[in-house]
């Protein structure tokens, strides 16, 4: 694949020479915990590793993460009480837990190797923060396969698919904040999902999924706590703090004073984007998200984060949001083809997940090869190339 697409123009380039990283981190587990952890291992981290490498290389553990229980659980049916074949291995819950925490310090260890090795720059930024915001749809798939599925102490697909829209609504709403403000909050739900997702699969690999299947509360299972948990974050504590935030920065004047028409501009992909894939889901003719949730999962994965991708070039560049995604195009024509055809609605479902990831890989690879190019510097490699 030939990454030569110009994705990025002039005022995107300008924006990216003048930009400087500007985040709060008040998060006490971050603070006093797991940063003195990475101080340390950054120790022993050899000099040569690019910290593009390590944030890289963190995301396919993710992804290897997500593609060893696909294969014990495709369908996330194996965890579910009326499942009659083999269960997944315990070990597979180990793994995964390892693999979280692999990538999870690796995320931990990106920035400080850049400040480290003098490399620090808003290629290194991008390329971490778009990698993220492509895991927000594996890390909550992994968890479904604890739960399972077709069972009633658990949650069926369109819930859990609910889970996944409430995660890139959260992810989603700390780069809209930096649009308005020019300041990344980084919300505490991140690292503290994380760690809690290491604690929870290692838990599960000696005691089993069977053990989750308690009440909690009620009549509540840990399924469904977990599930009310994502909802009370998202807008009980997430959306009112994003909107607070930015209306500090409008009242003190410290961020970029836009329109309220201009702030608000980055939401409509997104409500586009959310409302059709709840339009898909409503009005599928077959029940294609049951039919294969996995997939339709991906395939809402790979179009959020190309459209946070793009969030997150304009918030760095200072550029104004793009108001539409061409992905969302190919999905209207995806759910027409399979309302007025409904034999074939399961192969559109494929081959839109089938564009819409080979999509975002293209594009990032653009936009990482333009702005290589553009500072002269090469993405996994360290030393820099000779101007």
């Amino acid at each position: 694949m030939v990454f030569d697409n110009l994705y990025l123009n002039k005022d995107h380039l300008n924006g990216f020479d003048n930009y400087k990283y500007n985040a709060i981190d008040t998060n006490p587990l971050g603070t006093y915990i797991m940063h003195p952890f990475w101080n340390a291992l950054i120790k022993v981290t050899p000099r040569w590793i690019a910290p593009n490498l390590l944030t890289f290389v963190g995301f396919l553990f993710t992804v290897g993460a997500s593609l060893l229980l696909a294969y014990y659980d495709y369908g996330f049916y194996v965890s579910g009480i009326n499942y009659q074949g083999d269960p997944i291995p315990r070990w597979v819950f180990g793994v995964v837990s390892l693999f979280i925490f692999i990538s999870y310090s690796l995320d931990g260890l990106d920035g400080k190797q850049a400040r480290r090795t003098g490399t620090s720059g808003p290629l290194g930024e991008l390329f971490d923060h778009g990698l993220d915001s492509w895991t927000t749809v594996f890390i909550p798939t992994a968890l479904y396969s604890i739960f399972g599925r077709d069972d009633p102490n658990t949650i069926q697909p369109i819930r859990m698919y609910y889970i996944c829209i409430m995660v890139f609504i959260n992810f989603y709403l700390a780069h809209w904040e930096k649009y308005n403000t020019g300041v990344l909050y980084l919300p505490w739900s991140y690292d503290f999902s994380m760690v809690g997702l290491v604690f929870f699969f290692g838990l599960t690999a000696f005691f089993g999924p069977e053990k989750w299947k308690m009440s909690l509360i009620g009549n509540y299972s840990f399924g469904h706590v977990t599930e009310i948990t994502f909802y009370f974050t998202t807008f009980i504590t997430n959306i009112p703090v994003s909107i607070y935030n930015i209306y500090v920065s409008y009242r003190d004047k410290t961020g970029k004073n836009l329109s309220i028409l201009e702030g608000s501009r980055p939401l409509i992909p997104l409500t586009v984007f959310v409302s059709l894939c709840l339009i898909w889901v409503k009005i599928s003719p077959t029940n294609v998200l049951e039919r294969d949730p996995r997939i339709f999962f991906m395939m809402s994965g790979a179009i959020f984060s190309n459209i946070c991708c793009r969030l997150i070039v304009a918030q760095m560049s200072k550029t104004r949001c793009e108001a539409h995604n061409n992905l969302l195009s190919f999905m209207v024509v995806a759910i027409l083809f399979s309302v007025f055809l409904p034999p074939i609605e399961l192969i559109c479902m494929y081959i839109m997940a089938l564009i819409s990831i080979l999509t975002h890989i293209y594009y990032g690879g653009c936009v990482v090869k333009q702005m290589a190019d553009h500072f002269n510097i090469m993405c996994f490699k360290i030393p820099y190339k000779k101007h």
